[in-house]
């Protein structure tokens, strides 16, 4: 267990954050809302959001207006906890800090590359990205070009990659995130071995490994199931790193021809064991994962809760909310119903 006496005062506070993430009943009341400037009314009287809409007109907010304030909310959090962590803690959460980067340069290339302009204020941002991190977000947002892009990375772990990577041809915006991905996930996992020793060593291995197992398995689903490729191409897509789901078992799921034997496999691997899903029903690897890791983050925070596993549980569930209500209010503009929207929780990780 991590140090009581270094976390007592850490926990209280997370715990004390946590009795203001949305419940079920929440979810459900939003969901029934008709408009969203009814969504935003709502936020107001949050306790997490109360301080971020409180000066908003409701009727005047755009779709990424509302993000924008969702991801301040998300960063605040994140910011109180690191004023409150020791040096030992804020170690973890400095290494954490990579997500929201990847998170950044992602919603970059997708306009960039796409030719679009960026709907998101970044700039709004900066000064949270300058206590924290090496990317100028303004820079990178006024980026007219990949290369004008890569050379405001210099400095950062990211620019050796977008250098490599711009050198290939016909590239995609999924090669770069994709890319993005396993630079974020195998420096994770290296990096927790040096900056972590026993139990929270453990307990973060338990969470970014099953994070990295159930990414590799939607994407096989999603390439046998959308695209016709071979079992090598599959492979060359997967995270090259594993945890539960061993290598072979991944060769064996991505050369499944059907989606009848990829979940006839996956019930063998020890994700089909845990009895979270009626795999029969050949049910979406999202909603899988999203029940595999809403369990891991919540038991290891529950079973260790001194130590780097509580600033980690608290975390992923604090994103999860932020995704949760970007989806209940992008669905309420497209005029779905309650049953609708909630359907779509279901998916959203």
């Amino acid at each position: 267990m991590g140090s009581l006496f270094s976390y007592s005062g850490l926990t209280t506070k997370i715990k004390a954050m946590k009795r203001n993430l949305l419940t079920d009943s929440q979810y459900r009341e939003m969901a029934a809302l008709d408009s969203v400037a009814g969504s935003v009314e709502y936020l107001k009287k949050q306790p997490s959001y109360q301080h971020i809409f409180t000066q908003t007109d409701a009727g005047q907010m755009h779709r990424s207006d509302i993000e924008e304030l969702l991801l301040q909310a998300e960063y605040r959090d994140f910011s109180k906890l690191y004023r409150f962590a020791n040096l030992s803690q804020r170690k973890f959460l400095d290494l954490y800090f990579m997500h929201y980067e990847i998170s950044i340069l992602k919603r970059c290339l997708r306009n960039l590359m796409g030719g679009q302009p960026m709907t998101l204020k970044l700039y709004h941002f900066q000064e949270f990205f300058e206590r924290h991190s090496q990317l100028d977000v303004i820079k990178l947002t006024a980026a007219k070009n990949l290369s004008e892009f890569t050379a405001n990375l210099s400095g950062t772990p990211y620019y050796a990659l977008l250098m490599q990577l711009n050198l290939q041809e016909n590239l995609t915006v999924f090669d770069y995130e994709m890319q993005l991905d396993f630079l974020y996930f195998k420096t994770m996992w290296r990096m927790k071995n040096k900056q972590l020793k026993g139990k929270e060593q453990q307990m973060i291995t338990q969470c970014f490994g099953s994070r990295l197992d159930m990414l590799n398995i939607q994407w096989i689903y999603r390439c046998l199931r959308y695209y016709s490729m071979t079992p090598e191409e599959i492979m060359a897509l997967l995270i090259p790193v594993s945890w539960h789901l061993k290598p072979d078992q991944m060769k064996k799921l991505a050369s499944c021809t059907s989606l009848e034997e990829f979940f006839s496999l996956l019930k063998t691997t020890r994700y089909g064991t845990l009895n979270l899903a009626n795999l029969e029903e050949q049910p979406n690897p999202e909603k899988l994962s999203l029940q595999v890791l809403a369990r891991i983050h919540h038991l290891t925070a529950l079973h260790e809760p001194y130590s780097v596993a509580s600033l980690n549980s608290y975390l992923y569930f604090k994103e999860l909310e932020i995704h949760r209500i970007i989806t209940i209010i992008e669905s309420i503009r497209y005029g779905l119903g309650q049953q609708q929207i909630l359907n779509r929780l279901e998916n959203v990780m």
